[in-house]
């Protein structure tokens, strides 16, 4: 008996080792970390790897912090420095900080200095509005990406660092109910725009 639940722990204990490991390394052999693997107006979205592989912070020649290398931050900030001219306030946070549930659908979000939108909202997504995922219980800091395409049925997403076998670019149902417009998507709380 005893043997048997030592094997079992010694195989729970290899669960968890891997799981960890498998956010920072990368286990896609079809590309590699810094890798160019899509764009949107110019701006490129690069492979990660794991998840929670970070490879340094990305600053702009004037200093400001654009994000650690590669994760969904850095990407989106990236875009909207280089194509909006646009420095946030608080140039710091995780990607489900940058929603700020204190303020109303359609008021300033001043840590971004971006109009806030929540899911739903009476404003539909514009391309280029950042869209924010809640955190889960596998990536707490949750998720940002842009808006590429939209029109009266679907929004079209572009992101860095979706996981190893991810996509950079998602579809998601738009929904028009009450005259508000809803992302089927639980885990996106609202959108921002410049």
């Amino acid at each position: 008996m005893k043997k048997r639940i030592f094997i079992i722990f010694g195989i729970l204990i290899l669960i968890v080792i891997g799981f960890f490991a498998s956010k920072k390394i990368n286990l896609n052999p079809n590309y590699d970390v810094g890798q160019k693997i899509d764009s949107l107006n110019g701006v490129v979205v690069y492979f990660n790897g794991g998840v929670g592989n970070v490879d340094g912070r990305e600053l702009t020649k004037d200093g400001y912090n654009l994000g650690l290398k590669y994760q969904c931050v850095e990407f989106v900030k990236r875009y909207y420095f280089e194509k909006l001219n646009h420095k946030m306030p608080d140039s710091y946070g995780h990607a489900k900080d940058f929603f700020d549930s204190n303020v109303k659908d359609g008021k300033t979000n001043k840590q971004r200095n971006l109009t806030q939108y929540t899911n739903p909202s009476r404003s539909k997504p514009k391309a280029d509005d950042l869209i924010i995922y809640s955190g889960t219980t596998l990536n707490k800091y949750g998720h940002v990406s842009i808006v590429s395409k939209v029109d009266e049925k679907e929004v079209e997403i572009i992101q860095q660092n979706p996981g190893p076998f991810g996509n950079s670019r998602e579809k998601y149902e738009l929904i028009n109910e009450d005259g508000k417009w809803r992302i089927n998507n639980d885990r996106i709380l609202g959108w921002l725009r410049k």
